[in-house]
């Protein structure tokens, strides 16, 4: 049977062996079911780093699953990143992405190492391009979008080499103003809850827009909005 490594293990994994992880009681928002869709949400801060989110999703018992693993630093300049798997009756779809959320250029060395990666999972196929979004923009070319049956291990491997690399360029990251880092994560998740987006979409019609605007900005990308 083939075999995939969860994102919560791997990347809390991957932070704690650097960084002390404190995780936060999120109270009733850790787990919401509705329309028989249930969503399992936790979060950490990471002083001196920054915030991470993990969230799974389960629905048509079982057949469809999620899960995400978003990375947000405020503490040193390096990009947003986001893991997401999803697997719908059979398909599976792997996605590695990197925001650029800085407040310096990355070095092309950083994104070339990140090409290298890609280019090692070029037999995999890629998933078909979505609707244009706000974030094209800020997306790096270097993110990782994979689509397709009976490839889960080669998928899982490719979300674990994105994260080795991430992590390892971690070590090596300029430290940085966190308010005005901070100030750009906020700027992202907020567009992001504003403008809308399948998963965003989703959430807000299943929970309503209070709830939906805490699980988007404040437990997965570590903002604290203004009332």
């Amino acid at each position: 049977m083939a075999k995939r490594t969860a994102l919560r293990e791997s990347v809390l994994a991957a932070l704690g062996r650097t960084h002390k992880l404190q995780q936060e009681d999120l109270g009733e928002d850790a787990h919401l079911s509705a329309k028989g869709m249930t969503f399992e949400t936790e979060s950490w801060e990471i002083p001196g780093f920054g915030h991470l989110c993990v969230m799974r999703m389960s629905a048509f018992l079982g057949l469809m699953r999620m899960e995400t693993a978003i990375i947000a630093p405020t503490g040193i300049d390096v990009p947003l990143f986001n893991l997401d798997w999803v697997k719908a009756f059979g398909t599976e779809t792997q996605i590695a992405e990197l925001y650029d959320t800085q407040l310096v250029p990355w070095p092309d060395e950083c994104l070339e190492a990140f090409e290298f990666a890609r280019t090692q999972y070029a037999d995999v196929p890629d998933a078909p391009a979505g609707d244009p979004r706000w974030y094209d923009d800020i997306l790096y070319s270097c993110s990782l979008h994979k689509k397709g049956r009976g490839l889960t291990e080669r998928m899982s491997c490719a979300a674990q080499d994105y994260l080795s690399v991430y992590t390892e360029l971690l070590a090596a990251a300029p430290a940085c103003n966190p308010m005005e880092k901070a100030a750009k994560v906020q700027a992202f998740a907020e567009r992001l809850f504003a403008e809308g987006g399948p998963a965003v979409n989703q959430i807000t019609k299943l929970f309503g827009e209070q709830t939906a605007r805490r699980l988007i900005l404040r437990h997965m990308y570590g903002v604290r909005p203004s009332e």
